[in-house]
């Protein structure tokens, strides 16, 4: 399993930190550069806004819309993003740690050298989307559609899986052996491309037998 990429834990250990100046006013869809948004986010219209070398502190955000919006080298820390629009987004050497993406629309998106640590998502829709180099660090995923998505060099260190689904997903070089478990309904549909664990593939082998038609007798 590759090795996690080293993740700031404090906002004062970005590389960048000491150019930061603060968010005032409405989210839109500007280009903001070196800019620390902190705590509720109120948004106007943020489709098509680019964020680079930013930093996201206790974030809320409701129902925001940031439609192909870019984040580039962008932090997310402790933050909560709820029923958030990110369709068609790009996100390339992010961090988000401790952060709760819930109800995220994100289909359609490139997702690039991106590490998520101690996130949770849940109900998070990935379908179609292109996902490389991207690391799930003691992570919580309930309810997450990777359908039809490109997943590759993708690895779930310490994380729990419930209902992801992997239908139709092409993967290369998935490591799902340092998963803490594997609750996949699509059982190996999808699963082409990816590296189980003996344990894994003996605590899956039900789901292979009902897909090749096999019974199993004692």
């Amino acid at each position: 399993m590759p090795s996690v990429p080293p993740v700031p834990d404090q906002l004062a250990d970005l590389p960048y930190a000491h150019l930061l100046t603060p968010h005032t006013g409405p989210l839109r869809g500007d280009r903001y550069d070196t800019v620390h948004f902190e705590g509720a986010q109120e948004v106007v219209s943020a489709g098509g806004a680019s964020f680079l070398e930013c930093a996201f502190t206790g974030t809320e955000l409701q129902g925001a819309r940031l439609r192909q919006a870019r984040f580039n080298e962008v932090w997310v820390q402790g933050s909560r993003w709820i029923a958030v629009d990110c369709v068609e987004s790009e996100w390339q050497d992010a961090a988000l740690v401790s952060t709760v993406l819930a109800g995220l629309t994100a289909y359609g998106s490139a997702v690039r050298r991106v590490t998520f640590r101690q996130c949770k998502l849940e109900a998070v829709n990935l379908r179609g989307a292109a996902l490389r180099d991207v690391v799930f660090e003691d992570c919580l995923l309930r309810d997450v559609d990777f359908g039809d998505a490109r997943l590759t060099e993708v690895s779930f260190p310490g994380s729990t899986l419930e209902e992801v689904r992997l239908a139709g997903a092409a993967l290369k070089q998935v490591d799902l052996r340092g998963a803490r478990s594997l609750g996949l309904p699509d059982g190996p549909n999808g699963l082409r491309g990816a590296i189980l664990g003996s344990t894994q593939l003996f605590e899956l082998a039900p789901q292979f037998a009902q897909a090749l038609g096999i019974t199993v007798k004692d």
